[in-house]
């Protein structure tokens, strides 16, 4: 079990198995439990009378903030890891979500409404059934995370007491104004833990006096952004972040979506290989690699900085991270996915960089990685030519 010390209003000091004592400038000490870390988010358990305090982990020192970051709730360590479930064929809804009323607060722009796994936090007021529509895909990407053999955590440990926040706006013009990218469709604000999303996005759009939803519009920008709030902050080591992580929340939005509540997860590779190597007719948009690709040093690319990746060469990087995380998941070690899974094993037992690049490599040289990501592909109509050019 892993405690918190709390220290008079500033400080806390963390301990692992028992609790070690802390001594404000007052002479007073308080022993804690943590419960749950949502985002920069802490909640904590008192021991004498059991109250919930929740704050900010910026207010510890830069060790309680490394510890916070590395830990995992306890159903984490035992029921919530999945890697020996089968790859699941589709995921799907099986009824419609709930949707509750929580707030609807027109002097201040603030409406609220509840799903099952989220908290959606609106300027404008929603019709319930309207909230219930675009709530169908929130849910099966959360059940998506849970499905996937991969072990996430923040999905399958989940608290209800602690709902994933959505903000929605109105206009793209009060999403920017909120702090939202001028040119996303949506995004992932780690340190608050939020999704930030235009109504747009969402296919909802003004009629008269309410909304409607157009069906038509793609939703790949925005369940990318659902994967990453539900990807656990172990996979984030050295080593993964970028093509794997992004990798990741490209596969599971490009794997094809109904708007009944369904994710196809078994006949998602052309639709990955037409996104990923073109122009999707289907999003609209697609990463134009092109059948014939061409890429320098892998072990470059798989080790380059998070903001190198997201740079200059972010599509090409993006693109690159889904044709390598679909390889390894389905297509490597005949299709077994095995290596995906012993590499995830290794970042939640601490490793990173090359040392995690071993694991995944399973025993082989770069050239005979190389020469097995090329093979996979190219039974898909895709040659990847890899070299050593410089990132």
């Amino acid at each position: 079990m892993k405690y918190l010390i709390i220290s008079g209003l500033a400080s806390l000091c963390l301990a692992t198995a028992q609790a070690r004592t802390w001594t404000s400038k007052k002479g007073t000490t308080v022993e804690a439990e943590i419960v749950s870390v949502t985002g920069d988010q802490v909640t904590i358990k008192m021991d004498k009378g059991g109250r919930k305090i929740t704050f900010s982990k910026n207010t510890l020192s830069v060790a309680d903030q490394e510890f916070v970051e590395d830990w995992d709730p306890p159903a984490a360590q035992n029921s919530a890891l999945n890697f020996d479930d089968p790859w699941p064929v589709r995921v799907e809804l099986t009824a419609p979500p709930e949707i509750e009323v929580v707030e609807e607060n027109p002097d201040e722009n603030r409406f609220v409404y509840h799903s099952e796994h989220y908290k959606f936090v609106c300027d404008v007021r929603l019709n319930v059934s309207l909230v219930r529509k675009f709530a169908r895909l929130f849910e099966v990407s959360f059940q998506a995370m849970v499905e996937l053999p991969l072990s996430f955590t923040k999905a399958r440990s989940f608290d209800s007491d602690q709902r994933l926040r959505i903000e929605l706006f109105e206009t793209k013009e009060s999403y920017v104004r909120n702090g939202g990218p001028p040119s996303s469709a949506g995004v992932y604000m780690g340190g608050r833990n939020v999704v930030m999303v235009p109504l747009t996005s969402l296919g909802v759009r003004p009629l008269g006096s309410g909304y409607i939803i157009d069906r038509d519009v793609s939703n790949k920008t925005l369940v990318h952004e659902l994967t990453h709030q539900l990807t656990d902050h172990a996979y984030y080591a050295h080593g993964a972040r970028g093509w794997f992580t992004e990798g990741l929340a490209e596969y599971v939005a490009t794997s094809p979506y109904s708007s009944s509540g369904k994710i196809n997860f078994k006949s998602n590779i052309k639709a990955i290989k037409e996104y990923a190597t073109g122009f999707s007719r289907k999003f609209g948009s697609g990463r134009n690699l092109g059948t014939e690709i061409s890429m320098p040093d892998l072990k470059k690319y798989m080790l380059q900085p998070y903001r190198e990746f997201t740079g200059g060469q972010a599509n090409y990087n993006y693109g690159m991270g889904l044709v390598l995380f679909t390889w390894f998941a389905h297509m490597d070690d005949n299709g077994s996915g095995k290596n995906l899974i012993e590499f995830m094993k290794a970042m939640r037992a601490g490793k990173k960089g090359e040392e995690l690049l071993e694991v995944m490599k399973a025993g082989r040289s770069w050239d005979e990685l190389k020469a097995d990501i090329a093979k996979g592909w190219r039974s898909k109509g895709v040659k990847i030519e890899f070299g050593k050019g410089e990132y």
